[in-house]
């Protein structure tokens, strides 16, 4: 939703004024609507488009599993709190919910304007049952008989049979019916669970499809067969729905003896907290919409009436089970640094110099192979290391088990609250310990977000500590889909600070000063303001200013008044933000010499590059944590510097240099709030992602 540039007059500038702040929410929002033009862009592939609406339609699944979630409950108790924006809770939920339905709209419009009729010219159709031939309608009806109505219980709603619990997020369809029963009832209501096991998109055999690639939906099909399931009544209609609920995990820090049960004992309540939306169908008459409203505490501002499946991300499947490369993006292989060629032992590769990798571009195996050699080296005496994410099947978890086996010393500080791992994680602390591994779930009231591996190993007479640093998750699958730096090195000073960090993670005592890590909650967001007023300094005095910053988001208030006061005094500001951004840049006599560019493309941007000018003696930092609150405050976060030469200089023209001048995948934050995208014009198209999978990656 579009909002007014702010005006400041000839008073004094208020740095703190809610006009010079952008909401996080509506930010949020808009990077949503960012992901969704990726879906309409003919220059990407068209199965990847389908994945950018998928991929759209998860994002807002979580904003309002966890962001309308948490408004509702401020709303409820009546809190008073806002943010530097000063939006109250009541206000932001209405705007919120305006700016959610224009982009539902948006999203469904996507999808039957553009994306079915490219895919039909592609020869892959979402066949409508309005459009079922015989035997395809044969087909489905065997199909529906021998898969789905074994397995599909519909419940009528009467005094016996109260409304069935309704699971975050699932497909279900309420019915309306006419006659009676084998009992006599007549309720005249009927609700049906579609089981999560059962497939959401059917393809059809290529003999009922005329060669095309052919799929029909299972709302459709159940649809089209609900009257088997109420034999002897007549259902006169049949109306999906879905309800998102508060998913947000509650776990208060005073009360807690044993974080890995509280958190166990939280699971199972998101799948049934507080209802926050409700999707059905646009056809659903207004009445029943109503009833199920009422039913589950919501009003019309939470009703999203859609033209098409309530889950739009399970068109992906789509893309899974379509063999049409021509229609993906192209396959590559990460490369590996030179200097892994001609030697395969990791830890002398280490001493002859730091190992800087950009991944997806570059292989996350070194990482892999640092804890798998460690498992197996006789030398290595201990293994420490964090986990916020994993995946399935996780190489590193399975050499960490290894390592345990093999009598090393292995300590595994595991975040059981990264959102939507929680599950996951509490398997894995099991599985780590059944094997002799020591588990800790980091501090109470401080996730601990930091990506770090230290191995500690004798060689000679000496120990020397080797340690992995990176800017994204422990995930085999997210280091081929998500940008991230890592850092392979033995550097004495970077060691004993990681080294320090564990012990604060798994033992008691005071901070302790740290020589070359800024870590959260202690230092990092002192450090940054006063690099920032360094610059100012630096300024103020006539000299060349620069800061670039590259993150996910970019929300802390004190943060964003320091680079309002850099810009003030001359300092050349640019920030590469993915996500969300508060900062309004582009105000006059404030942030004039501020440019805040998201780039959006084939990869999840994650890096977080910090960059000073520093008077010419240049300052790189890489770092897990974004510019926000909880990650200054509420989280155990690592940046680190970057000083080897080369590495410097590969971080400054890879992970910054490129981004600045992208014009085919970037987009410009302007000082109301809204994006536009950079055209192409007559210059030469210049993406970086693609420059480093050029540049970096092989070629497959």
């Amino acid at each position: 939703m579009q909002e007014q540039a702010p005006t400041l007059d000839e008073a004094p500038i208020d740095l703190k004024h809610p006009d010079l702040y952008i909401n996080r929410e509506l930010s949020l929002l808009e990077f949503n609507r960012r992901v969704l033009e990726q879906a309409l862009d003919e220059a990407t592939p068209l199965l990847e488009r389908l994945r950018f609406l998928g991929i759209s339609s998860t994002n807002l699944d979580e904003f309002f599993e966890i962001r309308v979630a948490g408004l509702k409950e401020q709303v409820t108790y009546g809190s008073t709190q806002s943010g530097p924006d000063n939006l109250s809770s009541q206000d932001l939920l209405k705007r919120v919910s305006a700016a959610a339905h224009e982009l539902v709209g948006n999203q469904y419009r996507a999808l039957s304007d553009v994306l079915i009729p490219d895919l039909a010219k592609e020869r892959i159709r979402i066949i409508r049952r309005t459009h079922w031939n015989e035997k395809q309608a044969a087909w489905i009806k065997r199909f529906f008989s021998t898969e789905l109505l074994p397995v599909l219980t519909p419940m009528g709603l009467d005094p016996a049979h109260p409304f069935p619990r309704i699971l975050n997020k699932s497909l279900n369809f309420i019915v309306s019916l006419e006659g009676k029963d084998a009992f006599g009832r007549d309720s005249g209501l009927a609700v049906v669970q579609a089981p999560r096991s059962l497939p959401r998109v059917i393809r059809l055999p290529k003999e009922y499809s005329r060669g095309w690639d052919g799929f029909v939906l299972l709302s459709s099909v159940i649809h089209a067969h609900v009257g088997d399931l109420f034999p002897g009544m007549k259902a006169t209609g049949c109306y999906q729905f879905r309800v998102t609920r508060n998913s947000e995990l509650f776990v208060d820090p005073e009360e807690v003896d044993d974080l890995l049960r509280a958190v166990e004992g939280e699971l199972s309540s998101r799948r049934y907290g507080d209802a926050v939306r409700l999707e059905v169908a646009d056809n659903c008459p207004m009445d029943i919409a109503q009833f199920l409203l009422r039913h589950f505490h919501l009003t019309t501002d939470d009703l999203y009436q859609v033209n098409g499946l309530v889950n739009l991300n399970r068109l992906v499947a789509i893309s899974e089970l379509v063999d049409r490369p021509e229609l993906k993006y192209g396959a590559f292989s990460p490369s590996f640094p030179s200097r892994f060629d001609s030697n395969r032992d990791i830890f002398e590769i280490i001493r002859n110099g730091d190992v800087l990798l950009m991944h997806p571009f570059e292989s996350f195996v070194p990482i892999v192979e640092l804890v798998r050699q460690a498992a197996n080296d006789p030398h290595v005496l201990a293994v420490k290391q964090t986990l916020y994410r994993t995946g399935p099947d996780s190489a590193i978890v399975k050499a960490l088990i290894d390592a345990a086996r093999a009598g090393k010393e292995v300590t595994v500080v595991i975040e059981l609250r990264a959102r939507f791992d929680e599950e996951a994680n509490i398997e894995l602390a099991n599985q780590l310990q059944r094997v002799g591994a020591h588990v800790v779930y980091g501090v109470v009231g401080y996730k601990t977000h930091a990506k770090m591996v230290l191995v500690v190993r004798r060689e000679g007479r000496k120990l020397r500590r080797y340690v992995h640093l990176g800017t994204g998750n422990y995930h085999a699958r997210t280091a081929r889909l998500y940008t991230d730096y890592g850092l392979l090195t033995c550097n004495k000073e970077i060691g004993d600070d990681v080294h320090k960090i564990f012990q604060q993670l798994t033992g008691l005592g005071r901070a302790t000063k740290l020589k070359k890590l800024l870590q959260s909650p202690f230092t990092l967001h002192k450090t940054a303001l006063e690099f920032i007023q360094r610059e100012i300094a630096f300024a103020n005095d006539g000299k060349p200013a620069r800061i670039i910053a590259k993150m996910n988001a970019l929300v802390e208030p004190q943060i964003i008044q320091a680079l309002y006061e850099a810009s003030r005094a001359g300092v050349k500001i640019e920030l590469i933000i993915r996500g969300v951004c508060c900062l309004r840049p582009g105000v006059p006599k404030v942030s004039e010499n501020i440019q805040v560019r998201s780039i959006v493309g084939r990869f999840l941007e994650h890096t977080r590059i910090f960059y000073f000018y520093n008077d010419g003696d240049e300052q790189v930092f890489c770092s897990s944590a974004d510019w926000m609150d909880r990650n200054f405050f509420r989280r155990v976060e690592a940046c680190f510097p970057i000083e080897d030469k080369r590495s410097k200089g590969r971080v400054i023209n890879e992970g910054l240099m490129p981004y600045l001048t992208d014009n085919t995948q970037a987009w410009v934050l302007q000082s109301d709030g809204t994006y536009k995208r950079v055209k192409t014009s007559s210059q030469k198209p210049r993406s970086a992602q693609l420059t480093l999978l050029q540049n970096l990656a092989e070629k497959s």
